[in-house]
């Protein structure tokens, strides 16, 4: 049997470090990691997903996506054939999006966010007080490898924008009932984890070991 070509794209400035505990039966996948590539300059969401294809080299592959990650395999699958569309912590349609990020929208607030801080979470932590703050930027410092401040800026501003209304119903979306990035009470029609966070891939990995492979072979 030929090994299905399965892609992971992880969540805004994150690295494949991220699925470092997924693991799919070897005989029965073959697992591909992409990158975040820096963004042209005024370069549309369209024109980043077509970029992003290039290093897509089988075809008809099945494509997962993690937060924003799994809003540009969505943007990819518009281009390419693709056997499957798998979201994790994502959302199908801007409609799914909270309410901040909506009048995050309507302001422009987000041109205001201090992006620049991301280059010096070390210098952050040393400042970092109670054990929750502190596990969260260890979390950042390990997983966030983007920091270019031109990327974050426009990754922040392409989502927030992101323009589309209708869901691809061949969309399948996995998302946690304690996401507080993107609130399950705005999400509809997806296979639900309980507990799960919006950094479930990380923590909720078992579910995903076990059921991952029935749910690209439709089992």
């Amino acid at each position: 049997m030929e090994k299905i070509p399965v892609y992971f794209m992880p969540g805004l400035a994150a690295s494949p470090a991220i699925f470092e505990r997924i693991n799919l039966p070897e005989e029965s996948f073959s697992i591909f990691f992409l990158e975040w590539l820096l963004p042209l300059e005024k370069e549309t969401l369209s024109d980043y997903a077509f970029r992003m294809t290039k290093h897509i080299h089988h075809e008809n592959p099945v494509l997962i996506g993690v937060s924003f990650g799994g809003v540009l395999v969505q943007e990819m699958a518009k281009l390419i054939s693709v056997q499957k569309i798998i979201i994790i912590s994502s959302v199908k349609t801007n409609s799914e999006f909270p309410k901040r990020m909506k009048f995050a929208k309507t302001t422009k607030a987000y041109k205001l966010l201090p992006t620049g801080l991301v280059h010096n979470i070390e210098n952050l932590s040393k400042f970092a007080y109670g054990e929750k703050i502190i596990q969260r930027l260890k979390l950042y410092e390990k997983y966030l490898s983007v920091r270019d401040k031109s990327y974050l800026d426009w990754s922040l501003e392409t989502i927030i924008l992101w323009d589309r209304t209708l869901a691809d119903d061949k969309v399948i979306h996995i998302h946690g009932d304690a996401d507080e990035v993107f609130p399950y009470k705005n999400i509809t029609k997806c296979i639900t984890i309980k507990g799960g966070t919006h950094i479930m891939i990380l923590n909720k990995y078992k579910w995903f070991n076990e059921n991952l492979p029935k749910i690209i072979l439709n089992e």
